[in-house]
């Protein structure tokens, strides 16, 4: 058997950076009342920190603040900005890039613009009164406006699709529409197959053709945006916070990780169609032995999309490369695999099990429940690392399909009666909080959470 490096993979904290970074921007937003308005709107109407919003930063410095950043973890990166800009980032945490305007004169060391990202730019220029002097054309990989400017201090939005870089583009006249249909193809895309197999050899078609025509990393920005969309169709909680970030032109901006559940048999398809996308292993993660169930964590380097791949596995198998050896069949369905035969696969016509966004935690919970959207009991609630899910949105299943499992002595009785009548718990959001840069996911106390995700979880018999 192949071992898989990515097993051992940890990250770290930097509390140093992390609190570099806000002593920087606490004097950027002194005396700048439209950013210290603008974060106050986005804690009391969106339940989100101003700083979870950052696309990157502009210092204008000498080269000794440059040693400074690298001594903090940011490294020199080959990414084109402005023609007298240098681009760093901080590979192993969440922290956003900085980019340095070279000074001569190194007492000028000064942050002085920011950039958010955002889903719409129109939207967010329109709901602050602010002209649209929009640089790049729709829908193109990079564009931006300057919404305020004071004493030498900026602050821009972002719209990004599928790039690193810091430059706004022209387009030519039919992008925009490539763009639009390649949504409506991946989005509209057939789901329901006769077999699982060739449902995902179908995807992975659908994702070539996608690929070939608007190039990989596009291809992955604009095949995620379909996902998120389809997800939200058939979840509440999504709908309500979406409709109040969607006000200020954010949309899903603030998401973390998108989370897909698997069947064994269906696994290595699954993570052959990310990687059509650009999606690379990074760590995997396993909740323990009484779980049952354990997940490979990709990313895509250039988007900076992240999914949390979720499968039925045991402790024998974590040093499988399972990106090339297919995990066998079993009869035996834990959360995960008995999650994909009730609603089907994540990629196909299940959808996401979860979206995962950054939120002030508590906030996110106090203010959704005015909303009638409840959150289960935190897995997570280090200083750094903070998450919970909403409680699941019951979905209806085919009784044919209870019936085989309750034939396959996956269901008893009362479950079989139960979901029939009720439906069976489908997906979630995630209300998640991240501080001190910290990447990684909370592999201790996350079995118990799932375990409640479980349908079977009220009978006893998860």
């Amino acid at each position: 058997m192949k071992r898989d490096q990515s097993l051992h993979i940890s990250w770290e904290r930097y509390r140093e950076t992390e609190q570099f970074l806000l002593k920087s921007l606490q004097s950027y937003k002194t005396d700048f009342p439209e950013v210290l308005n603008f974060e106050k709107i986005l804690y009391q109407e969106t339940s989100t920190r101003f700083n979870d919003w950052i696309d990157h930063l502009v210092f204008r410095a000498g080269d000794l603040f440059n040693r400074t950043i690298e001594e903090l973890g940011f490294i020199r990166q080959d990414i084109v900005g402005e023609s007298d800009e240098l681009v760093y980032h901080h590979p192993g945490s969440i922290f956003p890039p900085i980019l340095i305007v070279q000074d001569k004169n190194p007492s000028t060391e000064l942050l002085f613009s920011v950039s958010l990202m955002v889903e719409n730019l129109p939207v967010f220029l329109s709901k602050f009164g602010l002209p649209g002097e929009i640089e790049g054309s729709p829908l193109s990989p990079y564009r931006r406006a300057r919404a305020w400017k004071r004493d030498g201090r900026e602050l821009w939005v972002s719209e990004r699709q599928g790039t690193a870089g810091f430059l706004p583009e022209e387009m030519p006249g039919d992008f925009a529409h490539q763009v639009l249909a390649a949504h409506q193809v991946w989005l509209t895309r057939k789901r329901s197959f006769e077999s699982r197999k060739k449902g995902i050899d179908f995807a992975i078609k659908k994702a070539e053709a996608l690929v070939s025509q608007l190039g990989q990393d596009l291809a992955a920005w604009v095949a995620f945006r379909a996902e998120r969309d389809y997800w939200q169709i058939r979840n509440r909680a999504g709908q309500i916070q979406k409709r109040r970030q969607d006000v200020y032109g954010l949309g899903w901006a603030n998401h973390d990780h998108h989370t897909f559940r698997s069947s064994r048999e269906s696994f290595i398809d699954l993570l052959h169609l990310l990687s059509v996308f650009g999606f690379q292993r990074r760590e995997k993660f396993y909740a323990g032995a009484e779980a049952g169930w354990g997940a490979q964590v990709l990313e895509q380097p250039v988007c900076g999309l992240v999914v949390f791949a979720d499968v039925d596995l045991s402790p024998h198998e974590l040093e499988m490369d399972f990106m090339t050896e297919k995990l066998s069949s079993r009869a035996d369905k834990g959360t995960v695999g008995l999650w994909c035969a009730l609603h089907g696969e994540s990629v196909l016509e299940a959808g996401l099990h979860h979206l995962a966004c950054r939120f002030s935690f508590t906030r996110a919970q106090n203010d959704l429940e005015k909303e009638g959207v409840y959150m289960l009991p935190p897995f997570s609630n280090l200083p750094f690392l903070k998450q919970a899910f909403t409680q699941g949105e019951k979905w209806m299943v085919k009784k044919e399909t209870l019936r085989k499992l309750k034939e396959n002595g996956q269901l008893s009785d009362s479950q079989l009666t139960s979901f029939t009548q009720e439906g069976v718990i489908g997906s979630h959001m995630e209300n998640i909080q991240r501080d001190e840069g910290f990447k990684g996911f909370n592999q201790e106390s996350v079995s118990d959470i799932i375990r409640r995700t479980d349908p079977r979880y009220d009978f006893g018999a998860a």
